[in-house]
């Protein structure tokens, strides 16, 4: 739905911050519905402030482009961090996949209690609690993304078949409560259910619906809420986290726990008495020493080349006119002797060295100028 900048807001009096913008796509910008929606939505978003939520900064237009300015959070979102997992066949501590669900309901709690200045509930639903909207940052920080904006795209389905809405939310019905997927209205419990099913998938080290040949769609597994029978996984009090999953996940919203901080409570207990608790410092530092120092060399290259720039060009570069191209004709007239061959180049008189002109003394300036320059932007940016 948009195109993604790293950006660098400038202060008035100087100091500067790396922020992320988000550029809705042309044709989304233009389509009257999705942008009502998505305006709505990104002003209550900027209403949050939890250290749990990626914090809206801006919401705008410049001339027919619509954009949302948001904190930059430098790490991985977990879908990222789990593709690398499975490649470099490194699994997720399991304390640490619980200290990620544990701080997600915190910022989904905060969202779902979250009034206005009336103390009227804003109603706040994320509707799209995934992997690839937890990012975890490398100071381990878990904050959620994109409040809102799922629900601004679900206007856009609006009157698709059922395979084309299917083919669409690949990837995100896998983590839609049954009442979303049939499309009743819905509300905190479906966040609970997609993050009964985050939990799910990172004790058992698996995704809970299966996809393939022979498979039903992801929409219709979710649907049905089958949820597979959680193999053994040989954790202390397992029995009290099979419990908790069962909760989270009951088909029935009216048997799922009734608020995000009703989970967090049961989940902060059993992680204490499993001997799970973790902090965001070794969350952090696990990223970091496991997957981090290539990314993190990468992106501080970016950072450093954004500052450069930021300090204009290091040489300005004119072309040079000299007194005899330099014409008083206007553009529309041509001088008949411009377009002769130039006369022959006469030969220097014997034993007086020809001095070099002046246009390829100034060039000869300029060229080592330009040389100069590309040498301090190297070394600047390295």
């Amino acid at each position: 739905m948009a195109e993604i900048y790293l950006a660098r807001q400038q202060m008035e009096l100087g100091a500067a911050r790396l922020c992320v913008v988000k550029q809705i796509l042309p044709g989304l910008a233009g389509d009257a519905r999705f942008s009502d929606m998505l305006v709505h939505e990104a002003k209550l978003a900027a209403r949050l402030n939890h250290a749990n939520v990626v914090q809206v900064f801006d919401l705008g237009r410049d001339g027919e482009r619509l954009f949302i300015a948001m904190e930059y959070v430098e790490g991985f979102d977990l879908s990222a961090l789990l593709r690398r997992c499975s490649r470099a066949k490194v699994p997720l501590p399991v304390e640490l996949g619980i200290h990620v669900v544990r701080e997600t309901l915190r910022g989904l709690d905060y969202a779902h209690r979250r009034t206005d200045d009336a103390g009227n509930p804003f109603g706040i639903v994320h509707r799209d609690v995934s992997p690839s909207n937890l990012l975890l940052s490398f100071d381990g920080e878990v904050k959620v993304c994109d409040f809102g904006i799922a629900r601004a795209n679900e206007t856009i389905a609006v009157g698709w078949a059922e395979q084309e809405l299917d083919e669409a939310l690949r990837g995100k019905a896998g983590y839609m409560s049954p009442e979303h997927a049939r499309g009743e209205s819905i509300d905190a419990r479906a966040d609970i259910f997609a993050a009964g099913i985050v939990l799910w998938e990172l004790v058992s080290g698996r995704r809970m619906y299966r996809t393939g040949e022979g498979q039903p769609s992801l929409l219709e597994q979710a649907k049905r809420a089958d949820v597979p029978e959680l193999r053994p996984i040989g954790l202390r009090e397992e029995p009290r986290l099979r419990a908790i999953l069962a909760k989270a996940l009951s088909p029935n919203r009216s048997d799922r726990y009734a608020s995000a901080s009703a989970m967090l409570r049961d989940l902060d207990e059993y992680a204490v008495q499993a001997r799970l608790m973790t902090s965001p410092l070794q969350l952090g530092e696990w990223q970091s020493k496991t997957f981090g120092s290539e990314i993190i060399e990468q992106r501080r290259a970016r950072e450093r080349a954004i500052a450069a720039m930021q300090k204009g060009a290091l040489v300005t570069l004119e072309p040079l006119v000299m007194p005899e191209q330099e014409s008083s004709l206007p553009d529309d007239e041509v001088d008949a002797n411009a377009v002769k061959s130039p006369p022959p180049i006469a030969a220097p008189s014997p034993g007086k060295p020809k001095k070099p002109s002046i246009s390829r003394t100034v060039a000869a300036v300029a060229i080592a100028a330009f040389v100069l320059a590309g040498a301090i932007a190297a070394f600047v940016l390295r």
